[in-house]
């Protein structure tokens, strides 16, 4: 009898950007990270392209890349992020698949996915056709190569999202066993009923469609990926493997699949150092024969289905009550919220149902004008959202178009686009997932339908806007201030909504605290400077200038003229006017630079009221990422100043309080506030430095431990991780650099004595690869009698030690 294992990871998160920067913006949540991505990554996706196999005495003996082991999606729009944010990773993880046809006869372990994670069953059949048609086209420009399995939103299914995979060559799909409603054999006739996840998912089974088309459809094992998943069974490698392999009976004749399938951010991120167990597990099992490791698209070629099954209609993993979740107050939710609903879930579905079939047959009338096919130039729209270059684009709109386009036309088509990937944008599942309507994730799906309404009533003279929020108003917030979705919406949507103007006057403000160069990207537009003149009056500076504003996804463009008188601090004040006259600007800026000299600042601004059309833009009217920096600058002289101040109160006192704790006297309050303050400030600064020094920042730390002060852990951990890191990347570079080891060995003995919780990864990366490469030349080099190899290994090992790796 044939044992097989495989597992599967889910590896997902809803796409975060800014749907005007297409960039994902500061979440202060996701501390001390910049976003929620980055933050997963961290933990998870990243740790387990290079996971660690320990020895007994708990080093690192092997490092190994997990994606290549098991069965594995990312979502697309995780993959974008990737190819920008974590061009490495995303490297290791493309390797892997291509790892993974060396380990499983051909077949990548690697699966697609549809698009944007929409709930298929909740989907018409248009938007099912595209998001499984992106969903591929994204997967084979990924992974080079077509793919056998796709991935289902919650593994949320309906016979019609089966159909269209059938269409589109998928061979198979996983869904969970409470997702099977009856089986047969395939010569007979009798039906079994299996609901209640009765199936028996030790083998696949053929789906025979309404078309005559079939799918194979995989059962994962539902108890032992609950229990990856919510029971701690991630907490112990060999425990891991003894429950996958426990699961098979020596009553069964045939080879038995034993495979489980859970979110990939088990390991890892939700159950720390979840990967080193899943690692630990694949090895445990391959070293004693327990089973032979496969993939699905392995198992199918060498053992295809013999029964038939047919699957229970709009139903998903996650809700117990089909496809509830993300449509009703079902009573599925993340719990810990006693006496909230979810009842919003329904009127938010509804105004966004309203906001697609309002915009449809207007999309599909104005997309005749200038397209041969609106609906088929938007399934391969997707060929753009890969690949914006301008000679891509180009070559789509030719494609797509009755005939040649002008500049005008060309953007025409591209907003109209733009309106229907926004348009399933907004049904990302996580939109409805979690327990409250101004969560992140709902107000993301919020952002994409504004943008979407934002260019409708720019393309189509109507209003949208208004009828969406008349809807959106019935869904109730369970946060008593937020009290509906028109609300939320204004407060969390509108504050975020860009266009040229806004662009421009975000340039005009950042100009004033950075030098940019006459050409500049900034996120999903570009600048092209035409003047800039700046004056300066004590504090006090304008700058008056004209800048061309382009869109990078919409081609829309427009000359913006732009005035910023900043008085020091935060005091700034900027208006941005579509360019007209030049030499009406130049007259302006004449006489305003003489009222500016003059130092009549409030004519100044009255020059601009009069010059300048529409809102007045502040330091709050910038991007969040730039406007926390600049915000930092800012207040740079300032906490300078007060730093200062407490530095110097501080240390006439430390004589004083070190006096005190040798009598075990509690500090007096000012006194406290005041070491505080600074020993943190100090401290920050101090592991920022490459050659910080270790027995100084030792005393700090026992002084502030004696006199009962509250560090800031995680932000001095992180700073120093960064700094670890800095050194680590040179060390990458120059492996054999005697000096950078033992500066690296040095931090980290420093770190590891305070107890600063840093995660090693990235360095012991570095250090492992470094012994697979540069070591053995380095040991052959010593046996010479080479005094610096001899150096160098005595660093290298001490360092490795710390590390916990082994250096043999």
């Amino acid at each position: 009898m044939e044992r097989y294992v495989c597992i599967h990871g889910h590896f997902y998160q809803p796409p975060r950007e800014n749907p005007w920067l297409e960039a994902i913006e500061l979440q202060d949540s996701a501390y001390p990270y910049h976003d929620w991505n980055e933050r997963i990554t961290a933990e998870c996706y990243a740790p387990n392209s290079a996971s660690r196999i320990l020895d007994d005495r708990g080093r690192i003996q092997k490092i190994i890349n997990n994606y290549s082991q098991i069965s594995f999606n990312f979502g697309p729009t995780l993959l974008s992020w990737f190819e920008t944010a974590q061009p490495d990773l995303l490297e290791s993880i493309v390797e892997a698949d291509a790892q993974s046809r060396k380990n499983f006869g051909g077949h990548g372990s690697a699966i697609a996915q549809c698009y944007n994670h929409v709930i298929m069953p909740l989907a018409n059949r248009r938007d099912k056709q595209t998001q499984v048609l992106w969903g591929l086209a994204d997967f084979e420009k990924r992974f080079g190569r077509k793919p056998e399995g796709m991935w289902l939103p919650e593994t949320a299914v309906d016979t019609e999202t089966l159909e269209i995979l059938a269409e589109n060559g998928i061979k198979f799909t996983i869904l969970s066993p409470y997702q099977a409603m009856r089986v047969r054999g395939d010569d007979d006739p009798a039906w079994r009923d299996v609901v209640g996840g009765r199936i028996d998912p030790t083998q696949p089974y053929r789906c025979v469609l309404p078309s005559g088309k079939e799918i194979a459809v995989f059962f994962y094992d539902g108890p032992i990926s609950r229990s990856i998943a919510f029971e701690g069974v991630l907490s112990n490698g060999i425990g891991y493997a003894q429950r996958l392999t426990g699961a098979f009976a020596d009553g069964r004749k045939r080879p038995q699949l034993m495979h489980v399938a859970t979110d990939g951010e088990s390991y890892g991120h939700h159950h720390h150092f979840g990967e080193m167990a899943l690692t630990y597990a694949l090895n445990h099992i391959q070293t004693h024969k327990l089973a032979k490791l496969t993939n699905y698209g392995q198992f199918l070629e060498l053992f295809p289905p013999r029964q038939v099954v047919e699957v229970l209609e709009n139903t998903a993993w996650s809700c117990s009550h089909g496809v509830g979740r993300w449509q009703t107050d079902c009573g599925c939710n993340s719990g810990g919220r006693p006496g909230w609903n979810q009842k919003w879930r329904k009127p938010l579905r509804d105004a966004l149902d309203w906001l697609r079939d309002t915009m449809a047959p207007l999309f599909e009338y104005k997309g005749r004008q200038l397209l041969k096919d609106p609906w088929i130039a938007r399934d391969e729209y997707i060929t753009v959202v890969l690949d914006r270059s301008p000679e891509n684009v180009e070559a789509f709109l030719a494609q797509h178009s009755k005939g040649d386009l002008s500049p005008a036309d060309k953007s025409l088509v591209l907003r109209l686009l733009e309106i229907q990937r926004n348009a399933m944008l907004m049904y990302t599942s996580c939109g409805w997932f979690f327990d409250e309507l101004s969560g992140i994730e709902t107000v993301q799906v919020m952002q994409y339908a504004s943008r979407a309404i934002q260019l409708g009533e720019e393309i189509f003279d109507m209003p949208l806007e208004a009828g969406f929020l008349e809807r959106l108003s019935r869904a109730k917030s369970n946060v008593a201030e937020n009290q509906d979705g028109a609300v939320i919406y204004a407060k969390y949507v509108k504050s975020a909504r860009v266009d040229l103007s806004k662009v421009a006057a975000h340039f005009a403000v950042s100009s004033l605290f950075e030098d940019y160069p006459a050409r500049l990207r900034l996120h999903a537009f570009t600048l092209d400077l035409e003047e800039s003149h700046e004056y300066e009056n004590g504090k006090a500076r304008l700058v008056l200038g004209r800048t061309r504003v382009t869109s990078n996804i919409t081609l829309e463009s427009a000359l913006i003229s732009y005035g910023v008188l900043h008085l020091g601090d935060h005091n700034l004040h900027a208006r941005v006017a579509p360019d007209g006259d030049p030499a009406l600007f130049k007259a302006f800026c004449d006489d305003t630079s003489k009222i500016f000299a003059s130092g009549d600042f409030q004519d100044v601004a009255a020059a601009f009221r009069r010059f300048f059309t529409g809102d007045e833009y502040t330091l709050k009217s910038l991007f969040r990422d730039r406007q926390r920096q600049i915000l930092n600058k800012v207040l740079e002289s300032t906490l300078d100043e007060v730093a200062d101040t407490y530095r110097q109160l501080f240390n006439r006192q430390v004589p004083l309080m070190r006096f005190l704790a040798g009598f075990e006297m509690p500090l007096p309050r000012v006194f406290h506030v005041t070491a505080e303050f600074t020993v943190n400030f100090n401290l920050q600064e101090a592991v920022e430095n490459e050659d910080m020094d270790p027995s100084l920042i030792r005393k700090i730390f026992h002084e502030a431990n004696v006199w009962g002060l509250n560090l800031d852990m995680a932000g001095i951990s992180f700073a120093m991780k960064a700094t670890m890191e800095r050194v680590a990347g040179r060390l990458e570079e120059n492996p054999t650099d005697c000096e950078l080891i033992a500066k690296l060995d040095s931090l980290v003995t420093l770190a590891r004595d305070l107890k600063l919780d840093i995660n090693y990864w990235k360095i012991q990366n570095t250090y492992y690869y470094a012994r697979e490469g540069a070591g053995s030349g380095m040991t052959a080099r010593s046996q010479t009698g080479d005094q610096a190899a001899r150096e160098w290994i005595a660093h290298f090992r001490s360092l490795g030690e710390k590390l916990m790796i082994t250096v043999e």
